[in-house]
């Protein structure tokens, strides 16, 4: 079984990229997210690795970190989502949107994805909306080992993102922007909530 493997990049074609460790060419199978952050070719990678092991062929799948290759378990945990349709999820979602996408229950952003059409999106947010929290943690509380605030009731939340699709913001958007005024003001009421989203969102407006 490989965990994990370190040395130069030989070349990188479609979904996977040769690692020569020692002078042996692996072939790994990468979401785009990991090709674009690994480096060039003739320089230095290092993959953690999943391997899978069947009666005709021994297939390597390669992460640039520990949390896609945990989202990489996950999804293929749920019944029709084999390897190479996670890694299509993962090329198009990095994981805080993929967790933010399955709290929201927003399957138009899974069905992104090659390979993932509306049942199996469906299938993905009612299999996994429990494994991941209701409003994700900030980076900070990433970065210092902890998790999100507790949550706000869930008819409150429920209405201020309500509220915001009513005035026509995406499902994915207005869910970030409720998740993100919730940690800034945890004993928001309604309306307290429903204008510290929008400047959520005017912020983000902003930035871009």
């Amino acid at each position: 079984m490989i965990g994990k493997l370190s040395g130069r990049i030989d070349s990188i074609s479609g979904a996977h990229v040769i690692l020569d460790v020692g002078g042996v060419g692996y072939v790994v199978m990468c979401s785009a997210r990991t090709l674009r952050a690994i480096g060039a070719v003739g320089e230095a990678a290092a993959l953690r690795i999943e391997t899978h092991v069947r009666e005709d062929a021994i297939n390597l799948y390669g992460f640039a970190d520990a949390e896609e290759q945990d989202w990489f378990r996950l999804l293929t945990t749920v019944q029709g989502v084999g390897a190479r349709v996670a890694l299509a999820i993962l090329s198009t979602a990095s994981p805080d949107q993929l967790a933010q996408a399955i709290a929201a229950q927003d399957k138009a952003a899974l069905t992104q994805a090659d390979g993932v059409g509306p049942k199996l999106a469906l299938r993905l947010v009612t299999e996994l909306k429990d494994k991941v929290p209701a409003f994700l943690a900030t980076p900070a509380q990433r970065d210092a080992g902890l998790g999100a605030s507790p949550p706000l009731p869930p008819s409150l939340a429920r209405d201020a993102l309500s509220a915001l699709l009513n005035l026509g913001y995406r499902r994915a958007e207005a869910f970030a922007a409720v998740a993100s005024a919730s940690q800034r003001a945890p004993e928001a009421k309604l309306d307290e909530l429903i204008r510290a989203s929008l400047l959520e969102l005017s912020r983000k407006d902003s930035a871009a």
